[in-house]
């Protein structure tokens, strides 16, 4: 028992020291009220320590992991359906979650007002999305302000370093090693987090009072909520598709273990190799098992795409903007797919997708803070649907690869 709890602990220690900062925060802001103010500059440097980190991270992260993609072979057809299949289930998981946000709107007493500059919005949908995915200097490059733009020109590097070859060998060791730093880099500023973060909750709770719990309540309660119906109802319909109705209990007998395994360790990657296990039983052939499960690991998220609109609906309410507008729907979709694809390669990746909705909108530094706590409450549901959503897209992914056939040609195989 001695030893289950350890493991309990090691896997959920950065959870629980966090959210014991936030009470220990929370707790002070109550008792002291608005005199808290006084420990505000704690959260601020911790921060301004990750805005100033992150971009670095973000371009060695992502242009790394395109220069090294040709180590992942030749996928062909396979990678066409995977990609295909990452879509989907992510972008409907989010079209999804923003149909429920909307029929159960996220509206609490507790508001923050945003500065003035921060309701001006580009004219046109068009000038937006330019301002959002391109710069017009490259210095502009390097600020919270252009972090999707960031994002494409990685990728860009990247594919521009893999396309050099051998000429490019030195370059890629320069962002392979660029990647290793950068990573110790964020995870020694984020055990930081629970101090720094506690100080600005604290900060939050004392000068505005207690009303903010109601915010997250509600937040919370939505996304559990539809977080379990979409895990039942969803992946069998996942399954469904796959193969029709006798690869749905086949597919919920194999999945008990990887999910145990989700909730227990709170990791996508943990889960990976008993991923690959229960895919191998529910009929996925070796190649596609082996190339979908870990690449989905890291690529796709479902979870995390459902929290990012999670995180949208409670922050738009906070700060009291607007939740409608086809332009407004577009980038929470745009938004919920860079934050599945980025999560995985980046450690800590969920408040990356934080700073992205920080960017997007135009939002306040005291956003992030609050986004950032409803990141970790989530996380478990979140890693939950993460993980066991990369075995039922492998046999969505058999099946566009393999024909309709594709469980009896792996039996045979067998």
């Amino acid at each position: 028992m001695t030893s289950s709890l350890k493991m309990l602990y090691k896997n959920y220690s950065s959870i629980i020291l966090l959210l014991g900062g936030i009470i220990i925060g929370s707790l002070a802001g109550l008792f002291f009220g608005k005199e808290i103010a006084i420990i505000k500059p704690i959260g601020d440097i911790f921060l301004n320590l990750l805005f100033t980190s992150i971009i670095p991270l973000i371009f060695f992260a992502i242009s790394s992991s395109v220069a090294n993609i040709e180590q992942m072979g030749s996928f062909g057809k396979v990678m066409r359906s995977m990609l295909f299949v990452f879509l989907f289930t992510t972008l409907l998981s989010a079209f999804l979650m923003i149909i429920a946000v909307t029929f159960f709107p996220i509206t609490d007493q507790f508001q923050l007002s945003l500065p003035k500059e921060s309701d001006t919005r580009v004219a046109g949908f068009g000038e937006q999305l330019t301002a959002l995915f391109t710069t017009t200097d490259f210095s502009q490059l390097l600020t919270r302000q252009s972090m999707l733009a960031l994002i494409i020109f990685s990728i860009l590097v990247g594919t521009a370093t893999l396309k050099a070859g051998k000429s490019g060998e030195l370059f890629k060791q320069f962002l392979n090693s660029g990647n290793e730093v950068f990573k110790w880099l964020i995870g020694l500023i984020m055990k930081a987090a629970p101090l720094g973060l506690g100080a600005y909750f604290g900060y939050l709770v004392g000068v505005f009072g207690p009303e903010l719990f109601g915010s997250y309540a509600h937040s919370l309660g939505l996304y559990y909520g539809f977080g379990i119906v979409y895990f039942f109802v969803m992946f069998s319909v996942y399954a469904f598709m796959a193969g029709g109705l006798k690869t749905i209990p086949i597919y919920w007998k194999n999945n008990i273990v990887p999910s145990l395994t989700a909730l227990g360790t709170c990791s996508s990657v943990a889960t990976i190799p008993v991923n690959m296990q229960a895919a191998e039983k529910m009929g996925v052939s070796k190649p596609i098992s082996d190339i979908t499960i870990p690449l989905g690991a890291s690529l796709h998220k479902d979870g995390s795409s459902i929290g990012g609109v999670i995180k949208v609906a409670m922050v738009f309410a906070i700060f009291n903007k607007s939740w409608a507008g086809l332009d407004t729907m577009l980038i929470i979709l745009g938004i919920a797919l860079m934050t599945s694809i980025v999560e995985g390669g980046i450690p800590n990746g969920g408040y990356v997708g934080e700073l992205f909705i920080v960017t997007a909108f135009h939002l306040p530094i005291e956003a992030l803070s609050v986004l950032m706590v409803i990141s970790t409450l989530i996380d478990p549901m979140a890693t939950l649907l993460n993980a066991t959503g990369d075995t039922v897209a492998s046999m969505m992914i058999a099946r566009l690869s393999e024909g309709k056939n594709w469980m009896n040609k792996q039996i045979q195989a067998t």
